[in-house]
């Protein structure tokens, strides 16, 4: 007999064939799929069987919730619990762990395609160029109906300058501009702004700091919109080491010549009081990725 089971499943951002072979499998192993139809696209349920008892979330509080897994647990049935985007961003997921757990349920989590990533590939720009952007920062506005961390506020995050990925902030796009200012960003600093990615009306939209407010107010965008920030993309003429003749790792020698270069290179553009070293692995050292 089948053991009641939870999967908590990444739907991504939108597109039913952006969901990972595991997602559709649990998907389709499920006598109950529960989704909201407010955040997941409805081409997601093609992959439920037929006869799988399928629920819209969308109305229901945690303890609605909670009498399906209940009816789970006594009667050996599995769950699919489909989430957009990835269960680790803003999924409200930990709170169902810790209920399946209460209950004894056993529940496994399925990660997804989160829209930062997805909006990324639609605008054809990659969030972390060598010597310019190094970090990827995710994170939301304060002031929504969940209070910010002290500490987490966007003026600071924004003083680091590196790559930013704005969620659930669309709808006091004037606040996120003067505070992605505040922190630093010049005004011409690129973003991208992106209305439900992967869905049919999808609207990708160029712009910068200072015309981000302007860009989301004419085009009526208070919810659904990710925005990607940072100076990484508009970037280009930069090259990683993990390609450069002068870099080798434990598949590949380096070209001595090349390898000469590239230290001093490196050299050239370390901190001041780092001392010169290079930002190349030392002569022996293994590595498989860029340094």
């Amino acid at each position: 007999m089948t053991q009641g089971k939870v999967w908590f499943v990444g739907a991504g951002p939108g597109a039913a064939d952006l969901l990972t072979l595991r997602a559709a499998a649990a998907i389709a192993a499920a006598d109950i799929v529960v989704w909201a139809s407010s955040l997941v696209h409805a081409d997601v349920l093609g992959h439920a069987r037929p006869g799988a008892q399928i629920v819209d979330s969308a109305a229901l509080p945690l303890e609605g919730v909670r009498a399906l897994y209940e009816r789970a647990l006594a009667e050996d049935l599995v769950v699919a619990r489909i989430h957009s985007g990835d269960p680790a961003l803003w999924g409200a997921v930990q709170e169902q762990r810790e209920l399946c757990d209460e209950l004894g349920l056993p529940h496994e989590t399925v990660p997804g395609v989160s829209a930062y990533s997805a909006v990324a590939a639609l605008a054809g720009r990659e969030l972390t160029i060598p010597e310019l952007a190094q970090s990827v920062i995710l994170t939301r506005l304060g002031g929504g109906k969940t209070p910010m961390p002290a500490g987490e506020e966007i003026a600071g995050l924004a003083r680091h300058g590196t790559t930013m990925a704005v969620f659930l902030s669309a709808a006091r796009s004037g606040q996120l501009q003067a505070e992605l200012l505040t922190g630093g960003y010049p005004a011409e600093t690129p973003v991208v702004v992106a209305y439900r990615a992967t869905w049919p009306d999808e609207l990708i939209v160029e712009c910068t700091v200072g015309t981000l407010a302007d860009t989301v107010r004419a085009r009526k965008l208070w919810k659904h919109t990710l925005f990607l920030v940072g100076p990484a993309l508009a970037a280009s003429g930069t090259r990683s080491h993990l390609y450069h003749p002068g870099h080798f790792h434990g598949f590949r020698r380096a070209d001595r010549q090349a390898r000469v270069g590239l230290r001093a290179a490196d050299a050239a553009i370390s901190p001041a009081g780092s001392g010169g070293a290079s930002h190349a692995p030392p002569e022996g050292a293994v590595g498989e990725g860029p340094p």
